[in-house]
């Protein structure tokens, strides 16, 4: 393909600027402190990219992908700030390393947020087409966007990673409009790519069925801009999936941090591949005279120099800031809607969630229901998803493969492009695979992008022991998954929360995890029957972080210094409840509803009534969430005390096991809650 002049004038400016800020960074070490990686040796294919790219795309850039930014339109002053973290920098505001990219502007493509790039982003950025794709099938894009695609960009490297796998996996079977731009230098750090792989990523993509491929020498930029462009074209044309593999050379550290002299061998050898070179030399033999060649290097440095110069002097930003975009702020703050309306009738549990989820489908097309056995043939294992497929259609709600990282990591590229995904985790002790998405992408992507790219993500996750689920089915993890900040935490007890905490978790423009207990899913554990509950309104709706008080107690038992309160969630409800008729009127119940952000006033304001507290879980009890309650007590009520606080969960077991009696003898149950609450009330 004839390669227009003006794209090697444009190439060997970017080219020249990459090099040039490569040098001054490198130059200037004490001030360039923060670690860093630069594009030299991967100009050519990057910029080759770049320019093949619309301003309705979406790509994804790696840490090493300076000349896919430069190629796009952004100018070395910007980099710079984010190199220096300074207030300005346009992508984190300072917060996150360089060449890592978040950017929403009306010109250039678009950039999601991604963390560092080592295999991780692959499933958030296949969740991007993902989103494309269903927008686009349902006529809900924008004008002019249906020709879309993304470009993921992935070193070699980083092709091992079992969740880039999953995303390949889910791109051939949805037939998503993806390029998985492989940009193989042969190194990872230190390690070498004999050392890491049998097969490089252009001979691994033959295992997926479905992926187109192709390979380049990403070192001659007319080789790479005629690839990229047929590869980009075939995309965009066929909106389906392809890698591109691009052979590379490393010419400058691996890192800042690691320095190539460390371990490099291969430089020499690696310098006959400098893309720069080949350039040259084809800007020759276009026409364009050296002379000119050597006035764009010149200007390319004194323009670097001077970006830098004022970039050290830019100011950084206030501490002030850092607690800035923990969250996004949410629209609902008040409990609206009938939460026990005259005339209907008593729902379970799970059918609240149905409901919800049903109720949410039909008012917003653009909300998808997807995970595990939840699509048309069965509607969920527990039936919670029973019928929705049918009625909404297998394209809003279906099955994925057994893949929780995909599951709940795709929701961060659904939500960048305006998809509203419920997804599912069939049990919490499966949660594992998807936590490192949940921490790595979901959590931070607002905190990080300043608030451009905040996660609207509803991840659904059943819980809890009961009946002889044994080991694997059982678990409650909700104390692992509480420390993760940049996300919301919900465990209903009873149906009318249920659905009102759903729904707000929905509206929530940031990651919500339902715990959702299987044994009050029906009401069929006995003691249990209290959660079924009067089915509320269609907007009916909790605000996120809002206790409840489950039961009260009297003025009079209050008056005599004879109560205490139980600080508790989900089952905790009804281990309490039934624990408490032994203790007519001394008893208040507070159901915590949400975890976090968690309703601590509505804690200390029960312990300072009532002088003594249980706090009951049915986690098991070491390091949980109620010693971290507990902890939180004695720090803010301590003078309020009438007694120690008391803590109840399961044994310290690793796991729950499967026979009944060994399973019930771990669990709490409302004999051992009584007999705390008689213990507590002596003291």
């Amino acid at each position: 393909m004839h390669i227009k002049k003006t794209v090697f004038e444009n190439a060997l400016k970017h080219m020249f600027t990459a090099r040039a800020m490569a040098a001054i960074y490198d130059a200037n070490r004490p001030i360039t402190s923060y670690v860093h990686s630069t594009s030299k040796g991967h100009e050519a294919i990057q910029l080759a990219v770049a320019y093949h790219l619309k301003e309705i795309d979406w790509v994804a850039p790696y840490y090493r992908d300076e000349s896919i930014l430069l190629g796009i339109g952004m100018n070395p002053y910007d980099l710079m700030l984010q190199l220096l973290a300074k207030k300005a920098d346009p992508f984190s505001g300072g917060r996150t390393y360089y060449s890592h990219p978040s950017l929403l502007q009306a010109n250039k493509p678009k950039i999601a947020h991604q963390s560092s790039a080592t295999g991780m982003q692959a499933i958030p950025t296949t969740g991007i087409a993902h989103g494309l794709q269903y927008l686009k099938n349902n006529k809900l894009n924008d004008p002019g966007t249906s020709g879309s695609i993304v470009v993921c960009s992935i070193g070699d490297g980083s092709m091992t990673e079992g969740e880039v796998s999953e995303a390949l996996q889910m791109a051939v079977l949805h037939q998503l409009p993806i390029l998985y731009l492989v940009q193989d230098n042969d190194w990872g750090i230190s390690a070498s790519g004999a050392e890491m792989r049998t097969m490089n990523a252009y001979e691994f993509a033959s295992g997926f069925k479905g992926l187109r491929r192709a390979k380049v020498n990403g070192s001659r930029f007319s080789e790479s801009y005629n690839e990229v462009g047929k590869a980009v074209r075939w995309v965009r044309m066929n909106q389906k999936p392809m890698l591109l593999h691009a052979k590379v050379p490393l010419l400058g550290h691996h890192t800042s941090g690691v320095r190539s002299e460390w371990y490099r061998d291969d430089l020499e050898e690696d310098q006959k591949e400098d893309p720069l070179v080949f350039l040259l030399q084809e800007a020759l033999n276009k026409g364009i005279k050296q002379s000119k060649i050597d006035e764009w290097e010149q200007e390319a440095k004194q323009h670097v120099e001077a970006a830098f110069q004022k970039a050290v002097e830019a100011e950084s930003p206030s501490t002030t800031t850092l607690k800035d975009h923990i969250l996004a702020p949410t629209p609902i703050t008040e409990e609206k809607g009938e939460r026990s309306p005259a005339g209907n009738e008593k729902i379970i549990l799970v059918d609240a969630a149905l409901h919800a989820v049903d109720e949410i489908l039909s008012d917003h097309p653009e909300a998808l229901l997807y995970g595990q056995d939840v699509g048309h043939r069965l509607g969920g294992v527990f039936r919670e998803a029973a019928t929705l497929a049918q009625k909404h259609g297998k394209h809003r709600v279906f099955n994925t493969p057994i893949q929780e990282a995909y599951i709940i990591g795709s929701t961060a590229g659904m939500s960048a492009v305006g998809c509203k995904p419920i997804v599912e985790v069939q049990f919490a002790d499966y949660i594992w695979p998807g936590v490192n998405q949940l921490v790595t992408e979901l959590s931070k992507s607002n905190y990080l992008s300043g608030g451009k790219f905040p996660v609207q993500s509803l991840i659904r996750v059943p819980t809890g022991a009961y009946g002889g689920g044994g080991p694997y089915h059982s678990g409650t993890n909700e104390s692992s998954i509480l420390p993760i900040k940049g996300i919301k935490i919900v465990y209903p007890s009873n149906a009318a929360d249920m659905k009102g905490l759903m729904k707000a978790a929905f509206y929530d423009p940031n990651p919500v995890v339902m715990f959702e207990h299987k044994g009050i899913y029906w009401s069929k554990v006995p003691g249990t029957e209290g959660a079924k509950s009067i089915e509320p309104s269609k907007d009916y709706i909790i605000p996120l972080g809002k206790a409840r008080t489950h039961l009260q107690a009297s003025q009079e038992a209050v008056k005599n210094g004879e109560t205490l309160t139980i600080i508790t969630y989900g089952m905790g409800v009804w281990w309490a409840t039934n624990a408490a008729v032994q203790f007519p009127g001394q008893i208040e119940i507070v159901d915590l509803r949400t975890l976090s952000p968690c309703d601590d006033e509505a804690i200390y304001a029960s312990v300072r009534t009532h002088g003594k507290v249980i706090v009951l879980t049915e986690e098991t009890l070491n390091n949980s969430f109620a010693q971290a309650i507990a902890g939180r007590i004695q720090e803010h009520c301590f003078q309020f005390l009438d007694a120690p606080i008391k803590c109840i969960g399961s044994e310290d077991v690793p796991a729950v096991p499967l026979n009944i009696d060994l399973e019930k003898e771990m669990l709490p149950n409302a004999k051992k809650v009584a007999e705390a609450i008689q213990n507590l009330l002596d003291y």
